[in-house]
């Protein structure tokens, strides 16, 4: 029988659900570390958060933009071989609520985003703010506006391009040079791809960064 190679890079086993919150009384303040992801509406936030995970439905993936209304904690364990030992991390991963649904109304975007702020800037747990730009749309006003507030507050900004799939491998790479252009970040911006899983390894290396400090 032959011997079964011990998995040595960084990787998550298991994921579950954990809590929401509405408000700053509900976070999650138990000192675990944290990795939030935030973006526009429809840009693919749950399927990625399914990928990266290696789930299909832990993230509730909705046809309809704007499901997503709470913050939303994700109990992460992840493990790594480092010098012939096994080291394990307990982690959230942080769903934030969509922004730029044109449907919902100026007084409930208003609320949301100060909620919103109101973790990204509380939350002492936080290592880094993944925003996910759609791609093959590089650029956008409202994507713009999103960046210029996180870049202030953010303790690590990067950025990933979903929906890389979508595109010609020329496309892409011309795209994600806008991406890096538009909104640099603190690394390069990384192009993923839920359905194929591009850009996958490239994102555990860098949440492993913050995670294994």
């Amino acid at each position: 029988m032959a011997e079964v190679k011990e998995m040595d890079e960084f990787h998550i086993f298991s994921s579950a659900y954990f809590s929401a919150a509405v408000n700053r009384s509900q976070y999650v303040k138990d000192g675990k570390k944290e990795i939030a992801f935030i973006g526009r509406s429809n840009v693919g936030k749950s399927s990625l958060i399914n990928s990266l995970c290696g789930r299909r439905k832990l993230a509730f993936v909705s046809r309809e933009p704007g499901k997503t209304r709470t913050i939303n904690y994700y109990a992460i364990q992840s493990r790594r071989i480092e010098e012939a030992k096994e080291e394990r991390q307990d982690w959230y991963l942080v769903d934030l609520p969509g922004y730029g649904f044109a449907k919902t109304s100026q007084q409930n975007k208003d609320s949301w985003s100060d909620f919103i702020g109101d973790y990204l800037e509380n939350s002492k747990s936080l290592m880094m703010i993944g925003l996910l730009i759609d791609i093959r749309h590089p650029g956008l006003p409202i994507d713009m506006k999103a960046y210029e507030w996180l870049r202030r507050i953010a303790p690590c900004l990067r950025i990933i391009g979903t929906k890389g799939d979508k595109l010609k491998r020329n496309e892409l790479v011309k795209n994600k040079k806008l991406l890096d252009k538009y909104f640099p970040g603190d690394g390069p911006a990384i192009a993923y791809s839920s359905l194929n899983g591009d850009g996958r390894n490239e994102l555990l290396r860098v949440i492993e960064g913050k995670i294994c400090d």
